[in-house]
């Protein structure tokens, strides 16, 4: 059977091999997004541990200096960057955005609506608007 492949790619492409697009950039930043998340929602747990025992927030002034709204930045696009990735499985269910086009352009979409928000949000919350 192996002496049938006439293919000169490898068997298992790597990212040599493939061209970057929309949908793998989306999987990669989704991948990213729940490390990212879990990460947040452990640092918040332990955080509010520390709180509950001493009275203080540990390093506030870390959190609310421009590297804690970077920070905050990170989390919320993570957070939206999720959502979206949700919302965009539930129209793939739906039989919609399956052609490669469509979802590559649904990728970018989400990347951009993601970001948007979660400066908008940022700035909102850290008083800088």
């Amino acid at each position: 059977m192996s002496s049938e492949w006439n293919d000169t790619r490898p068997m298992s492409p790597h990212l040599q091999v493939w061209r970057w697009h929309g949908a793998m950039m989306s999987s990669i930043a989704h991948r990213a997004s729940a490390i990212i998340c879990y990460v947040a929602l452990f640092l918040v747990a332990v955080g509010l541990l520390v709180l509950s025992l001493t009275g203080s927030l540990p390093l506030a002034g870390l959190v609310f200096s421009p590297l804690g709204a970077i920070g905050l930045f990170v989390f919320l696009f993570a957070f939206i960057f999720l959502a979206l990735a949700q919302f965009r499985h539930a129209v793939w269910n739906s039989g919609s955005f399956l052609k490669p086009e469509l979802n590559n352009t649904l990728s970018y979409i989400m990347l951009a609506l993601a970001i948007v928000l979660a400066l908008v949000l940022t700035l909102l919350i850290s008083g800088a608007v």
